[in-house]
């Protein structure tokens, strides 16, 4: 399963080792040609040089990765994941998702259980209610460069939209430097939710570059929002490490990253159609994986709305959503 995302990322430092390695390697190779040829050939080298050099190099300027569809073609990938039919969701169910992460949490160290034994989870917390304008309070902290945040996001884009309407969503990659690099997604920051049943509160706390639009693994990325004192203390609370995505459903509900099987890996290679179009197959492991964890999300906010509206609490969700700890 995949776990919250952390900062810090081992096999990122041994491809960056192996690469400044080769780029030193290919750097004596081209002095030791330069040395022996002449002045015409010395032009040559140097331009062959600054190639290889910029193929190699641990620092300097980010590899580019697009951005997704915009315009006519950004409008039909919404419609596609914002509007997979009941009997869809329905087919799908559960997902998949192991009954054992899904557990009880109203105690600090049930807590600290789930996050030391299974990393992610969805747990029962009871805490005091989050409400905003009397409607539950939908927290999400998370980052763009973050993988597991950019699986994340499309399920909880159509989890979301059976009780409100999305405008202003773009698409976006996690970072190329980081973990399962380049993972298509879509980003918050920008955009706006409209719900009577519910308040969905994003904060993306950074890009998903990092400053200087480094390469280097250990700068830090560009700072995108920050949250608020109320908000930080709701997230400490549970997880004093700041694992992301941390989903808060009404105080009463919480999410750490992904639930299982779904995995930043399953989505890495595709386009954002691929995706949006495997939502609406219940028979593809990404269809099952993204719609098993909406459908979650789902079953957790319906218990704090009284399964309205009908259309989002339908029969197969309420009965997600009675399994779901007390």
């Amino acid at each position: 399963m995949g776990k919250a995302s952390r900062t810090k990322q081992a096999p990122d430092r041994r491809a960056r080792i192996a690469a400044q390695r080769e780029a030193e390697r290919r750097a004596a190779m081209v002095k030791r040609i330069y040395l022996a040829g002449g002045a015409v050939l010395a032009v040559v080298i140097v331009v062959v040089a600054l190639v290889l050099v910029n193929l190699g190099k641990s620092g300097g300027t980010a590899a580019t990765a697009s951005n997704g569809p915009t315009g006519a073609a950004l409008t039909s990938l919404t419609q596609k994941v914002t509007g997979v039919p009941a009997t869809v969701t329905d087919k799908v169910a559960g997902g998949g998702v192991p009954a054992e992460i899904i557990v009880p949490g109203t105690t600090g160290t049930e807590v600290q259980n789930a996050i030391s034994n299974l990393g992610s989870f969805m747990a029962t917390v009871n805490g005091k209610p989050q409400t905003v304008n009397g409607k539950p309070e939908v927290l999400y902290i998370g980052a763009e460069y973050c993988p597991y945040c950019a699986a994340q996001r499309w399920a909880m884009i159509n989890s979301l939209s059976r009780f409100g309407t999305f405008t202003g969503l773009t698409t976006t990659h996690s970072s190329v430097t980081d973990a399962y690099a380049d993972t298509p997604t879509w980003t918050f920051y920008g955009s706006k939710y409209s719900s009577p049943y519910i308040q969905f509160t994003p904060v993306e706390t950074t890009t998903n570059e990092r400053q200087g639009n480094s390469s280097n693994t250990n700068t830090p990325y560009v700072t995108l929002q920050t949250p608020t004192s109320a908000q930080n203390a709701l997230w400490q609370a549970y997880d004093p490490e700041g694992s992301i995505p941390y989903i808060n459903l009404g105080g009463k509900y919480i999410q750490e990253g992904n639930l299982s099987p779904l995995q930043p890996g399953l989505i890495q290679k595709l386009t954002w159609e691929q995706v949006a179009t495997d939502m609406n197959d219940p028979t593809s492991s990404v269809g099952k994986a993204l719609i098993g964890n909406a459908n979650y999300m789902t079953a957790a906010i319906c218990n704090l709305t009284g399964n309205k509206p009908a259309t989002a609490c339908t029969p197969t969700i309420q009965a997600i959503a009675a399994s779901l700890p007390k």
